[in-house]
């Protein structure tokens, strides 16, 4: 019989570790950069650094909540056709591990403010923690409640942005912000709901409070008031063609917004993520509301 190669068992370990940290999410945490960009200013001397800084934080946060969420979930990810290959669910990498993988990733992430000398960069880790453990832990079984709390993921790393670069966020920034990250929160749910019908509330309980056509009623809300504030903010900001940019930049943005609501209720099981960077006429709306938004920032 042949041993056990000692470099195999450790290489899929840390493959185990990597897909349970979910690389493919870690994107996201790019919205760290997302005051800066809309205040075309990096705030203070080395603003890039500490912006930076706060994206890699929010990365090791965000994997601290992924671990911790797979321990608890990985009953029910066994009973489910695509998560029950997740590593703590098919036993490659046990709970006690991942559990103490999450601490370190939530001590390393809470240091960061700490090593920057920036204290609202950590409360705003801080909050991004507790709010994800208590979703993984109770919330997320309350509708409602459970999709203000994925939103509020997001604009906590706008938030942490802001923080660590000390670029304050203007209300029309939160609101937009707020609006688009509610947008994805909903258009999630829908698309599970879209994917597995009455069986999602086997996988998700919350998902027998929701109804398909409730939840797209309500994304399409949200997506035409998120519209309409960005198009209010473009109507007051700036003058000439900075003006002029800005007002047309509303016009990608709509057709990204349209063309996401389109693909969230397709039922193609694809992630949220991946509708919004791998669909290409979504990527072209995409890039031509930042060029736009960036002719505004440079006019």
């Amino acid at each position: 019989m042949t041993a056990p190669v000692p470099g195999t068992a450790v290489g899929r370990w840390l493959g185990a570790v990597v897909k349970t940290a979910r690389p493919r999410q870690w994107p996201k945490n790019l919205l760290v950069l997302a005051a800066p960009i809309a205040g075309a200013s990096l705030g203070r001397d080395d603003g890039a650094a500490y912006a930076l800084v706060a994206v890699v934080a929010f990365t090791a946060a965000s994997c601290a909540v992924y671990f911790v969420n797979d321990v608890i979930d990985a009953e029910r990810d066994r009973q489910h056709p695509k998560k029950r290959h997740r590593p703590v669910a098919s036993g490659a990498l046990p709970a006690g591990q991942a559990l103490a993988l999450a601490a370190v990733a939530a001590l390393t992430a809470l240091a960061a403010g700490t090593w920057i000398g920036e204290p609202l960069l950590t409360v705003t880790i801080a909050a991004y923690l507790v709010i994800s453990f208590a979703y993984s832990l109770a919330l997320k079984h309350v509708p409602v409640v459970e999709l203000l709390v994925v939103a509020s993921g997001f604009v906590l790393r706008a938030l942490g942005g802001a923080a660590a670069t000390h670029v304050p966020p203007s209300g029309w920034f939160l609101t937009v912000c707020s609006l688009g990250a509610l947008v994805v929160a909903v258009n999630k749910r829908r698309g599970e709901l879209a994917v597995l019908g009455p069986a999602a509330a086997r996988h998700r309980p919350v998902m027998r409070y929701y109804r398909y056509g409730a939840l797209s009623a309500l994304a399409r809300v949200l997506a035409a008031a998120m519209i309409v504030s960005y198009a209010l903010w473009a109507v007051g900001n700036g003058d000439g063609w900075a003006h002029a940019w800005h007002l047309v930049s509303v016009v990608p943005l709509a057709v990204a917004l349209v063309r996401f609501d389109w693909l969230a209720g397709q039922g193609t099981g694809r992630p949220v993520e991946d509708l919004l960077a791998r669909d290409r006429p979504m990527a072209v709306a995409e890039l031509a509301w930042l060029a736009l938004f960036a002719l505004g920032l440079s006019s």
